[in-house]
């Protein structure tokens, strides 16, 4: 059988087939990431097609010196910048098209249900965070996602979005105090709230 190393060999050598193996490996992690960061299922789907398509154009520029997924998660990170470029400037031309008389288009469509998760319980703590994700700034709905859904440190991700360790920190601080109003946790730690949170994002 076919190691990741031998599928990333084949691949670079042009083997359409084993990129797809290398895909389906962590196709859900990416759209999983991508979800909870836009919040929208169609947009999910763009945003993980973009990363695979990408992916494919450059993997001639990866040398092995770091994990395959930890290339692939840099590629989504740049992704998703991209993304919230795109829809900040979408969303100044739907304002300057409101200020001229024109019916505005709804830019931030409602939270998709999760489809993984079957129990009510579960389905009410994913809806209680993804609406506080939703009132939190993109990059701070980002640093939140790379810090308890990808497991990154702090200072990897202050390397990864070229930041500060303590806008790191304060970013990730401030969107636990929202899932902390969201959820109706007044007293639990921080660690605690974050685990919990965690467990349903996944």
């Amino acid at each position: 059988m076919s190691t990741e190393g031998d599928l990333i060999r084949l691949a670079q050598s042009g083997d359409s087939d084993a990129f797809c193996l290398l895909a389906e490996a962590y196709e859900r992690r990416i759209y999983s990431l991508a979800f909870h960061y836009c919040r929208e299922r169609e947009d999910a789907e763009d945003l993980s097609q973009e990363v695979w398509l990408k992916a494919y154009a450059a993997l001639s520029s990866f040398r092995n010196e770091s994990t395959f997924y930890t290339w692939l998660r840099r590629i989504t990170i740049n992704c998703f910048l991209n993304y919230r470029r795109t829809k900040s400037a979408r969303a100044n031309h739907e304002t300057l098209d409101d200020s001229i008389g024109r019916q505005p288009i709804q830019a931030d469509g409602g939270a998709a249900t999760v489809p993984f998760e079957s129990t009510l319980q579960n389905r009410l703590v994913v809806e209680s965070v993804m609406q506080a994700l939703a009132c939190v700034t993109p990059q701070q709905r980002l640093i939140f996602l790379l810090k308890h859904q990808e497991g990154m440190t702090y200072a990897e991700i202050s390397a990864e979005l070229g930041c500060s360790l303590g806008t790191v920190k304060k970013s990730v601080a401030r969107t636990v105090e929202k899932l902390r109003g969201k959820l109706r946790v007044d007293d639990a730690p921080v660690d605690c709230l974050s685990s919990a949170a965690t467990g349903v994002l996944r």
